[in-house]
């Protein structure tokens, strides 16, 4: 498919999932004018609105980073314009912070070879940071604390990705939790949580964002992913750790000067979507139970630890990718958003299956029947 195919198809998944009437994985897209239209209703909403605009991260800012750290149950926050922004700053600081005499080298970092620093941040962790990676294990999950006992390069920072999305929003069990926080507090390392995608994570571990949190030192939160916000991200820690990544974030140059409507639809999205999470949860077992029936259609985990799970099919992603179009124009039935032809299935595309509000209503044998319409397509 050339490039202008492609922009095409494009086009036509973003009018087509817009103007559906049901829609499976992932919210509705919306123009610059009905993103503005959602933005003047927050003028209503629950907060102090008749306060000066933020300027350099007060105001609005405060308010949010303040709720973010009691919500995490850490003493402050920091926000950043961008996750990368904040995961650079937070180990920027750690790397300046060397262990109590033990054999360690400060600038190394200890994370997944499938974490987002790793995959999607263009090596700015090593070509901008100056921080050198190691990866414990390679499986498809989070090191356990056996491997982690057993590795014998020294680092510093320990960073866990929960869930770790690229191997399917995978989480581990908390007593797998439990003993990687035991094995960094005997190795006297720092622990960073990636947690983009935290806010699911308390369904699957069985205990509170607090209860998570509390021996991780730093911990990394999206304001976009999951909650809905137009933008945004923090990082949690005690209050010297804050101070710390606050001079980093105007290094970096992430110290704006306005930053209120992102920062309104953050504190919007933490009201409406964090008390429907075990909801999206809990219904997207039953959404991938309904999608594995499928021919050769395969589940990733099965079933799922949070309310999204990848889902691989033996078809070439193009045809997938035409194939839903197709089913949304025709029938006004969205399923799924981009396929790709990738990992460790030859002959497998898979897409990214997001449970939120607008598949709730949807019953496995209404995606049973979806399924064989979509598939015919191919």
């Amino acid at each position: 498919m050339d490039d202008s195919t492609e922009a095409t198809l494009k086009e036509r998944r973003f009018a087509a999932r817009r103007r559906a009437e049901r829609l499976l994985s992932g919210p509705r897209p919306q123009t610059v004018r009905e993103r503005l239209a959602d933005l003047a209703t927050l003028a209503d909403a629950p907060y102090d609105l008749d306060i000066p605009t933020d300027i350099y991260g007060d105001g609005l800012v405060r308010t949010l980073e303040q709720r973010v750290a009691a919500l995490l149950g850490k003493p402050d926050a920091a926000y950043f314009p961008t996750g990368t922004m904040a995961q650079q700053a937070a180990l920027q600081v750690w790397a300046a912070h060397r262990s109590d005499g033990r054999y360690s080298d400060s600038r190394t970092v200890a994370m997944h070879p499938l974490a987002h620093p790793e995959v999607h941040e263009r090596q700015a962790h090593a070509r901008l940071s100056g921080l050198r990676t190691v990866w414990p294990t390679t499986a498809p999950r989070l090191p356990t604390a056996a491997e982690l006992r057993s590795f014998d390069e020294p680092f510093h920072t320990l960073m866990l990705e929960l869930p770790l999305r690229e191997a399917g929003f995978v989480l581990p069990g908390w007593e797998e939790l439990s003993g990687v926080y035991d094995v960094a507090e005997e190795r006297s390392w720092r622990v960073h949580l990636d947690g983009a995608r935290l806010w699911e994570s308390a369904h699957h571990l069985g205990r509170s964002l607090p209860e998570i949190c509390e021996r991780a030192d730093s911990v990394y939160v999206s304001c976009y992913k999951t909650i809905g916000a137009h933008s945004g991200a923090l990082v949690a820690g005690d209050e010297e750790f804050v101070r710390e990544a606050k001079v980093w974030r105007h290094r970096y140059g992430g110290k704006l000067f306005q930053q209120w409507p992102a920062v309104l639809t953050a504190l919007a999205g933490l009201d409406r979507e964090l008390p429907r999470l075990d909801d999206y949860i809990t219904h997207a077992k039953a959404v991938a139970g309904a999608l594995a029936e499928a021919p050769g259609a395969r589940v990733n985990p099965d079933p799922p630890h949070t309310h999204q799970f990848q889902l691989w099919l033996p078809h070439p992603a193009e045809a997938l990718d035409r194939a839903g179009v197709a089913l949304a124009e025709r029938d006004g039935i969205a399923l799924f958003g981009a396929w790709r032809d990738a990992g460790p299935l030859p002959g497998f595309a898979m897409t990214e299956v997001t449970v939120a509000a607008d598949a709730l209503d949807w019953t496995p044998k209404e995606i049973i029947d979806a399924m064989a319409a979509f598939l015919e397509l191919i």
